[in-house]
């Protein structure tokens, strides 16, 4: 039987695929993923789950010239396909490859650029205002997740789009999860739509049995006329309908010919439009649908079983940071901890299972995570906030504001933070330090081994007066020394290794990367260059060999970089100058040790540099 994936080269293709055909290009595309992503990994079951509705939304719509806009756009893989990118799906989420999420400079039909949620809906609402003002034809779309629809953006999005006439369609893809289940008011109020009629079912049921009741006919005019009562009673709680919208569904997000009629209704609609469509996580594929958290991201992995072909050895900094908190909760009943919808992501899934009472996740709201830390923190709890790094930066406000204005013991974990990989520019957390520095009041935290996680724990509970930010990469843990009895980083750094011999450099590292100053210092004591290696766990900001932006750290002025160094007491391992590494603007897409070795980042690449400095 030919292929029809193989005859899809763009949406016009597609749309030459007869209706009744499109289960079976379904199908094929689902066979097609597993194939690929078990080779390369990437985002699995969200991509499972949207195939049948990418399919309709490309079939009805005509991109480019209408614009469909992802929110996160981890689910666009069905997209790349149908807008011709399946030949190079070999290269996604690698150096110069196929990104992972839409990329605006990879192809037209990718109408915005995303990695974080809640974005979708004000960009898609942006651009058709824009249209609208310019005469520009074509319609715009936002797919958004329900886990997403929790963030305070996407939910001023909507508040935005409903009061006014713009022609924007808003599909809500609801398969009740994020990374882990959705979470809060607005999800139990989508589990009681999911449960109930179809909104559409109902009205025509509705119109049925009044044309069977003499004078029913009138009745319908009327409820015509007063179609937001009606929905009121057919559809309790139209909370959509309410905010100005035209909501339709819920429907079955796998059916492919009611996919296809319910967006060719929502196509001739003015005025915002909500499509509400329920859709399985891991769609066809058993392992990612029993499994949802854990297949939601994956790295390459068995097909039949669904476990990953490679399995991590050691311990990592997040389970360490895991381990450390449940040993703390035990002593310190004051401890909470408080995540966005990152539980497992961010090493609290023990912490969750052991004080349920003391674990919050409010979902995607990185914002209010920071913010409802602040109020704990204000009535005597000691709260402990983990989001990964590259999402905190959403909460940049409230940090500042709410938390270190006030002063208050607040601890924020940053997990992922340095080069991640495969996600790539939207997901590096590299910005941390730059952006950190700014603050006041605020003790930074940047661990290199397990002791250092231990010892940075120490200080910021011990910090009482003030908040503090732990930043964990998402390298393995290296064991770097043994407890000594003393809590080194308390000094704010300190000297991990001697030159043993005349000292020709001083490398200066923080975090993760002190472990690839200790092999740089290996490879130059090869060649007879005696080395020292200072670390830094909490004056992050003087690092000079670190994952962090070049333009942002103290590193980038060198000058003020020595000087800062030489304050805390080192005149005698600093020479007149420095040479920085670092990873330069937002990075790349690629496996971790492919991007530190892209970007000099690795024990020869310091210890070539030591060489030529020292001649």
């Amino acid at each position: 039987m030919t292929s029809l994936l193989e005859q899809i080269n763009s949406p016009d293709d597609l749309k030459r695929v007869p209706r009744e055909q499109l289960p079976r290009l379904a199908e094929e595309i689902r066979t097609f993923l597993l194939e690929k992503l078990a080779e390369t990994g990437g985002h699995l079951g969200s991509n499972l789950g949207v195939i049948e509705l990418t399919i309709a939304l490309h079939y009805v719509f005509a991109s480019p010239e209408d614009r469909m806009v992802w929110d996160v756009s981890h689910q666009v893989y069905t997209h790349k396909i149908l807008t011709g990118r399946r030949e190079r799906f070999c290269t996604l989420r690698q150096l110069d490859g196929l990104s992972g999420f839409a990329k605006r400079a990879e192809s037209e039909h990718d109408a915005f650029d995303a990695g974080h949620g809640g974005t979708s809906i004000s960009a898609a609402l942006g651009m058709a205002r824009a249209r609208a003002l310019l005469g520009t034809p074509g319609r715009v779309v936002a797919v958004i997740g329900d886990g997403a629809l929790t963030s305070g953006m996407a939910l001023e999005g909507l508040n935005d789009a409903g009061h006014t006439n713009t022609n924007l369609l808003v599909v809500l893809n609801d398969n009740a999860m994020a990374i882990s289940p959705s979470v809060g008011a607005l999800a139990g109020y989508l589990s009681r739509l999911r449960s109930g009629p179809s909104y559409l079912r109902a009205k025509e049921n509705f119109e049925a049995l009044m044309q069977r009741v003499p004078g029913g006919g009138r009745v319908v005019d009327l409820v015509e006329r007063l179609k937001a009562g009606v929905k009121q009673v057919v559809t309790p709680g139209m909370w959509f309908e309410d905010l100005g919208f035209t909501y339709l569904g819920p429907i079955d997000g796998h059916n492919i010919p009611l996919l296809l009629n319910t967006l060719q209704q929502a196509q001739r609609i003015d005025g915002p439009v909500l499509l509400h469509v329920l859709t399985t996580k891991g769609k066809g594929y058993s392992p990612a649908e029993e499994h949802r958290s854990r297949l939601h991201g994956v790295a390459a992995f068995d097909i039949d079983s669904g476990e990953p072909l490679e399995c991590k050895s050691g311990e990592t900094f997040t389970e360490a940071f895991g381990h450390a908190i449940c040993r703390l909760a035990e002593q310190d009943a004051r401890l909470v901890t408080i995540t966005a919808a990152m539980c497992d992501g961010t090493g609290l899934d023990d912490f969750q299972r052991k004080y349920p009472d003391r674990f919050f996740d409010v979902g995607m709201a990185e914002e209010h995570a920071v913010t409802l830390a602040a109020g704990m923190a204000v009535e005597g709890l000691r709260p402990v906030t983990a989001i990964y790094s590259t999402f905190s930066q959403r909460a940049y406000d409230q940090l500042l504001h709410d938390v270190c204005m006030q002063n208050l013991p607040v601890v924020l974990a940053l997990d992922r933070a340095g080069i991640v990989g495969e996600d790539g520019a939207t997901h590096h957390g590299v910005f941390d330090l730059s952006y950190l520095r700014a603050m006041p009041n605020l003790q930074l935290l940047r661990p290199a081994d397990a002791m250092e996680v231990a010892e940075c724990w120490e200080l910021a509970l011990r910090h009482a007066d003030g908040p503090s930010m732990l930043v964990l990469s998402r390298q393995p843990l290296p064991p770097l020394r043994t407890d000594t009895g003393e809590n080194r980083c308390a000094r704010g750094g300190y000297v991990l290794a001697e030159a043993d011999g005349p000292r020709a450099a001083t490398l200066i590292a923080t975090g993760s990367e002190v472990s690839l100053a200790m092999a740089a210092r290996d490879r130059l004591a090869a060649d007879g260059i005696k080395v020292a290696v200072v670390s830094l766990p909490s004056w992050g900001l003087f690092a000079a060999q670190d994952e962090a932006w070049r333009q942002g750290v103290l590193g980038s002025a060198p000058r003020f970089g020595i000087e800062a160094a030489a304050s805390l007491g080192w005149e005698r391992w600093l020479g007149p100058d420095g040479v920085f590494i670092g990873m330069p603007g937002f990075g790349a897409s690629a496996p971790p040790e492919v991007l530190f070795r892209h970007f000099g980042i690795t024990p020869e690449a310091i210890a070539t540099a030591v060489r030529k400095r020292v001649g």
